[in-house]
């Protein structure tokens, strides 16, 4: 992106009066949400787990399809994606929720599942449709453990997801595992803590052995605690997110977790000069560096040191920051594929498992400590969960 291009978005958002991210409705006056059009702002770059969205786009809501996003785009003559989750590639909000749960060894999954699938009904509890507003509307999804999906799924994922744990010289990424992950988004953070204690709430008693729920938040219109701006990477049209997010045989979506905290005291003290190199990108601009090292996160992730190098594989980015001063801080990062190997890729690169044998220089001043893949099926594999016609 260039200076003068990054400076337009933010002069847009500033006129808008809109945080990146937040939709601006043409809905009816009251507030009540419409099938209108919706225009989205954000701005960001690939920092070190990357980001959120980068683009300003326009979105269409389906209104025969509660809670997903834009009318299926053809691939071929005849074909169309199946309709996705609502929060695979919607736009970010000014805050989100990421919901992680373990269940207990002797929970009733196919019980535990079917609450879960039922993530609508539970948006709708928190922030009923009628009263639905831009600023506390939830764009909700569910995904499943490879473990639970086996157990629970309408058949099963046209691609195995188990995710696999690396080490590298400057740090791992260890496996956390986890049953059932809920990512919902929303411009009201109270809201989305409701619908956490809903769902928490509504499985059975003693089905859950463990759970965390993080409340990420909107930093300075985009950027990572590093100071960098975060998302710029992302595919900007919603067309080429949908092709970039969504499995186009199912409508369903792999989704990478990880928790990241930041080393703030390192950051603090690091040079400017020093951060950029490791990152790849200037950090008031995030122009790309024309002599970027081997070991700058953009180079690993675009798979070579070349100025708007050609990326082997994408992911739609939807990462935010978390956490507070007197413990820890850093960023959540949560990515949506049409393949799991795409996520692959990046991570092996991070870490020095690629040929090059380099790893990713943002991991000096930031540590991943938990990582998983799920699955999030499309609305017709959650319907068939929801319905349990299957079992």
């Amino acid at each position: 992106m260039s200076l003068l291009a990054a400076r337009a978005l933010r002069g847009v958002a500033v006129n808008l009066r809109a945080a990146p991210g937040r939709l601006l409705h043409t809905g009816a006056a009251g507030g009540k949400y419409s099938g209108g059009r919706a225009f989205a702002a954000a701005v960001g770059i690939a920092t070190g787990a990357a980001g959120s969205y980068a683009a300003y786009t326009h979105f269409t809501r389906r209104p025969e399809v509660q809670g997903t996003w834009a009318v299926p785009v053809a691939m071929a003559a005849g074909t169309s994606y199946p309709p996705s989750q609502a929060s695979v590639f919607s736009p970010t909000k000014e805050h989100a929720l990421y919901l992680w749960i373990h269940l207990d060894p002797n929970a009733d999954v196919k019980k535990c599942a079917k609450i879960v699938a039922d993530i609508q009904a539970h948006v709708d509890a928190v922030c009923p449709p009628d009263d639905r507003t831009e600023n506390t509307e939830i764009l909700a999804g569910v995904g499943f453990g490879h473990l639970l999906y086996a157990k629970i799924g309408p058949s099963a994922p046209r691609k195995k997801y188990e995710y696999r744990e690396r080490q590298g010289a400057l740090g791992g990424m260890p496996a956390l595992g986890g049953d059932i992950f809920v990512h919902a988004k929303s411009d009201n953070v109270s809201m989305l803590f409701e619908l956490a204690q809903r769902i928490m709430g509504q499985l059975p008693e003693g089905s859950v052995s463990k759970f965390e729920d993080v409340y990420s938040f909107l930093y300075r219109n985009g950027r990572d605690l590093t100071g960098f701006i975060d998302g710029t990477e992302n595919p900007a049209d919603e067309d080429d997110r949908r092709e970039v997010a969504v499995e186009p045989e199912t409508g369903g979506s792999y989704v990478i977790t990880q928790k990241w905290i930041h080393k703030m005291d390192a950051i603090a003290k690091e040079k400017t000069a020093n951060l950029e190199k490791f990152v790849g990108r200037t950090r008031e601009d995030s122009i790309e560096l024309d002599n970027k090292p081997v070991n700058s996160h953009v180079a690993r992730m675009t798979g070579g040191t070349a100025k708007n190098q050609k990326k082997p594989v994408q992911i739609v980015r939807q990462s935010m920051p978390y956490g507070n001063l007197h413990d820890k801080a850093g960023l959540f990062f949560i990515g949506y594929a049409a393949s799991p190997q795409n996520f692959d890729y990046m991570l092996d690169r991070m870490v020095g498992l690629d040929k090059d044998k380099q790893s990713d220089d943002i991991m000096r001043v930031t540590q991943c400590v938990a990582s998983t893949y799920w699955y999030f099926p499309s609305v017709a594999e959650l319907k068939k969960i929801k319905g349990g016609g299957f079992f």
